[in-house]
């Protein structure tokens, strides 16, 4: 891709992008080789014979954040991740249909006859919390009615609240590998999902979010097959400073681009590398062998610290499927749920930690730049139950 198209791409992708821009390279954020100013990058296939590198991977340039001070005034301050489950709480309230409410409406009744006790397992089940869950929450509300007998509205609450904080399980571990004391560093992040979930988009959210936290961060556009997907990344990472490595041309080896972004985390000594995949692959196998490959040929580098699965909230239980074959390809460590604000499908919170035993560990409740945040099993359920 030419300058001039290249510059033209990412002009078209900012102005679709909310809160976020991306400075061409007329305006001091040069595009350079990042794979032969050192000399030819070691072929990460080399053991297995698989193919060559690609020779050519572009990468912003790291001297971006140490321009001339006029340069440095217009990179964005993100917002810092303590404020922002506050905020998002109170959008999630405002969500439509909320589970918690519609649950709580049937639960303060005066009498609740067997009819109401299968309007709580069918809101349930429409929640996609899951037929197992919603069975055992059924059983636990039942009993509470029977030995506390408590009519009060506000006692009410509380029971459900509790019993809604356990099923998403608060003893979790939901702190990202990178933010912990003793974290690699650079701390690796693969972020995978099918197309559509806002995985590349979120890719750039985090990426802020570490900004926030005062960390130095690197992203790796290994989502090769789809073109707008690195001029996105260099979008996101332009905002605020951060190098992207890409590829200098469509449908290149992914793995080869998440090669060179781990050399340049390593040679920059970066708090964190974030690398995009593809989500768009032809079967399952294909999917497997890709991601499996990405992961083999960053450890070449660097260990692999966490891998984030992206998914779609208002795809309820049709993205369990997506969850399942992402685990078996490459291993997840973490879920980020998207959407979360537009759905009434909150119980897949509950229902994905259930089906593969990793915590969600961060959410997106609007298109805003900032509006990702570490999840807080409480200030959801508070969220979804809706103001006392």
């Amino acid at each position: 891709m030419s300058p001039k198209s290249a510059a033209s791409a990412a002009k078209s992708q900012a102005e679709s992008q909310p809160g976020a821009s991306r400075k061409s390279s007329s305006d001091g954020q040069a595009i350079q080789s990042a794979s032969s100013a050192s000399g030819a990058s070691p072929n990460p296939d080399a053991s297995t014979g698989s193919g060559a590198v690609d020779s050519k991977a572009s990468i912003q340039s790291s001297s971006a954040g140490q321009e001339a001070p006029s340069a440095q005034e217009e990179l964005a301050h993100p917002e810092a991740s303590a404020s922002r489950m506050t905020r998002l709480k109170a959008r999630l309230a405002k969500s439509p249909n909320p589970f918690g409410k519609a649950l709580f409406a049937i639960l303060t009744k005066d009498h609740l006859s067997e009819s109401d006790w299968e309007d709580v397992e069918d809101t349930l089940l429409m929640a996609d919390v899951g037929a197992e869950a919603s069975e055992q929450l059924v059983k636990q509300l039942r009993d509470d009615a029977r030995i506390t007998g408590q009519k009060d509205p506000a006692a009410v609450r509380r029971g459900l609240r509790q019993r809604l904080i356990d099923l998403v399980d608060p003893d979790m571990d939901r702190t990202l590998v990178a933010a912990r004391p003793r974290a690699n560093r650079p701390s690796v992040i693969i972020m995978v999902g099918v197309n559509g979930t806002g995985k590349t988009t979120t890719a750039g959210k985090l990426a802020r979010l570490f900004v926030a936290d005062g960390k130095s961060v690197v992203m790796g556009a290994a989502d090769t097959f789809r073109a707008a997907a690195a001029d996105q990344l260099e979008t996101w990472g332009g905002k605020v400073g951060v190098p992207v490595v890409r590829s200098d041309r469509d449908g290149a080896d992914p793995a080869s681009v998440a090669f060179e972004a781990a050399e340049r985390a390593k040679n920059d000594q970066a708090d964190v590398l974030i690398v995009d995949t593809a989500g768009r692959l032809q079967n399952k196998a294909n999917l497997m062998d890709q991601l499996g490959k990405i992961r083999r040929v960053i450890e070449k580098n660097l260990p692999v610290d966490e891998v984030l699965l992206v998914l779609d909230a208002t795809t309820g239980q049709n993205g369990m499927i997506q969850a399942q074959v992402f685990a078996q390809a490459i291993g997840v460590t973490g879920i980020v749920l998207t959407k979360l604000d537009g759905s009434a499908k909150g119980g897949i919170v509950i229902s994905v930690q259930r089906e593969l035993g990793v915590p969600v560990k961060l959410v997106g409740l609007g298109e805003g730049p900032d509006d990702l945040a570490v999840f807080d099993p409480e200030s959801f359920v508070d969220g979804i139950l809706g103001d006392e």
